[in-house]
């Protein structure tokens, strides 16, 4: 396979080029952005987009934080017995200082360690909701998409880390500075709490190396598999020890590093961790590793290991510059070839965001749930199912994952006057019988006695009848205080209004408006076989072909044209 790098010439640039690299580049455009780029020149319209630093953006709110995170949280504990230990041996844990005496005086340090727990993930939750909205809204799409993009590659899981502050604190880093300098990222990454935590630093001491974040930044991060050896990994992570965290902040506990000889990837040197990191920036095989992984990301699949030495070269030469990289590839003829035209499917998110902005919205609906939405199609932010984030490509596409994009298009269209705000309900049943049992009356140990057809661990079960604490009161108020606490996600459902579309656009036939749909939605068009059956379905649900006639009643018939079109296979590909 060739890659041709060859600049496209203006003559060359219109209306589809320029949606199909709003969609690539961000998450698809509005018919007005799309014409406002196709009326620029290529080059001037890709490095509006890649150089995005003059944007205006003023509209977008910082994170507002609910306010959760309590004195005494840090070090947050591995698991309620360490919380409870840590209270038995020093009187405190968690800010809670224990009961001296009576009756379950360890209660208020379990029900704290739950409380963060379910609070964390509903904070995660709003930041996810958060960095939606700015994907949907903001006038520089590449700064969020390459935010996503390091999301998945430098993956870390809320499941792990179990604190919001640490994740909002790496995303806004991948916001920052997504389109810098790839080696200075990499040495941000190194040295983030998030990740410092999620690839447990803290575990990584003289003498007792922890080779967890050494594997993981050649094997998945830089190099890629069989590019080093289990002695490079060893020899890494000792360069690494000492290497820690103190609640968001990093820092070096130089008695826990090893600042013995190091022998790494043919080098030798009493090497810490940057410079281990330049010496693997140093690879060839990085450069390669990391072009091949951007192209696929934004191009297309099929890179073999010619297309990987050119691509490499360019990012290479280009000293790990990420911005101009992203320039000579979203310029180039091979970027809006045929082969790369309609060659991605759409992640989650990615079709989530674009659905809602190419419905026209301004904010991402309450309603479905954008979390639990895009998690019911394999992807949930800020929760990726291992260490090498989602797989991407055609593992999206299963006959069950097809249905639940269709599932997600009619709830956005129609909403269900029925929903349940997750993050106001818990769905546990042994929580909610807990709650009901103690709102009839019923004391602690007769509210959290097992559930009728609840299994529940024998250990479990012994920590319930504990007499220090109650584990399943401790786990129902935790989610209790949680709530309290932690502020609602917006649940408005979306504002839409495809009538005023046809009127604005002056559309006067059922044929007109499919085709003017078709357009906005698709950017790979469907046979005229699929065409003629959606204005056959227009032409009998409004009962003529005649728009101005079925003016006060259109609505519902356009969504349903909506759902329709958006239940194709093509409109799962960018």
């Amino acid at each position: 396979m060739t890659v041709d790098l060859t600049p496209l010439s203006d003559s060359d640039w219109n209306a589809q080029r320029a949606a199909h690299l709003l969609a690539r580049a961000g998450f698809g455009g509005t018919p007005e952005e799309i014409a406002r780029l196709a009326a620029m020149g290529a080059r001037e319209a890709v490095r509006s987009l890649v150089y995005f630093g003059k944007a205006d953006n003023k509209h977008l709110e910082p994170f507002d934080h609910s306010g959760i995170h309590e004195p005494g949280l840090e070090p947050f504990p591995e698991s309620r017995p360490a919380a409870t230990d840590r209270a038995k041996k020093s009187g405190e844990s968690l800010g809670v200082r224990a009961k001296a005496s009576g009756n379950r005086p360890l209660q208020p340090v379990t029900n704290k360690f739950f409380y963060w727990l379910r609070a964390s993930v509903l904070e995660t939750n709003r930041v996810a909701y958060w960095w939606a909205n700015r994907m949907l809204t903001t006038n520089a799409p590449l700064q969020e998409k390459m935010a996503l993009f390091w999301h998945g590659h430098f993956a870390n899981n809320e499941d792990k880390v179990r604190d919001y502050r640490k994740l909002l604190n790496q995303l806004e880093l991948f916001q920052a500075r997504g389109t810098g300098n790839f080696r200075d990222l990499v040495v941000a990454v190194a040295q983030d709490p998030a990740m410092l935590c999620f690839l447990d630093a803290g575990k990584n001491i003289k003498g007792a190396p922890n080779e967890n974040f050494a594997r993981e930044i050649m094997e998945l991060f830089t190099m890629g598999v069989g590019n080093y050896t289990e002695k490079d990994v060893r020899e890494a992570a000792r360069a690494f020890t000492g290497w820690n965290y103190v609640d968001t902040k990093f820092v070096v506990n130089d008695d826990q590093h090893d600042a013995g000889l190091k022998t790494f990837l043919g080098r030798a040197g009493n090497f810490d961790g940057v410079q281990i990191i330049d010496i693997i920036m140093d690879q060839p095989v990085t450069a390669e590793f990391m072009a091949a992984k951007l192209y696929r990301f934004f191009v297309r699949e099929d890179v073999d290991a010619k297309a990987q030495a050119a691509l490499g070269n360019a990012l290479r030469k280009g000293k790990y510059e990420i911005a101009p990289f992203l320039e000579t590839v979203f310029l180039s003829k091979d970027f809006y070839s045929d082969d790369s035209i309609g060659a991605q499917i759409k992640g989650p998110v990615q079709l989530a965001v674009s659905t809602c902005k190419k419905l026209g919205l301004k904010a991402v609906p309450g309603v479905p749930d954008f979390n639990a939405a895009t998690a019911a199609l394999g992807q949930r932010l800020f929760a990726p199912p291992t260490v090498a984030g989602w797989a991407q490509g055609r593992s999206w596409i299963t006959p069950g994952l097809l249905l639940e994009r269709g599932n997600f298009a009619r709830d956005v269209l129609f909403p269900d006057i029925n929903f349940i705000p997750p993050d106001r309900y818990n769905a546990a049943p042994d929580i909610r019988q807990v709650s009901q049992r103690i709102r009839d009356g019923a004391d602690i140990t007769a509210a959290t006695s097992q559930a009728e057809g609840v299994v529940v661990a024998e250990s479990n079960m012994a920590a319930d009848r504990d007499e220090d604490f109650n584990t399943r009161y401790a786990s129902y108020r935790g989610w209790q205080m949680a709530i309290e606490r932690v502020k609602p996600i917006p649940r408005a459902t979306a504002q839409l209004n495809l009538s005023a579309m046809v009127r604005q656009n002056k559309l006067a036939t059922t044929t007109q408006a499919v085709d003017y749909f078709l357009d906005r939605f698709l950017h790979v068009k469907p046979p005229a076989d699929a065409r003629a059956r959606l204005v056959k379905f227009i032409d009998a649900d409004l009962g003529t072909s005649e728009l101005a006639a079925a003016d006060t009643y259109m609505e519902d018939s356009l969504r349903l044209l909506a759902h329709l079109i958006m239940s194709l296979p093509e409109y799962q590909l960018d």
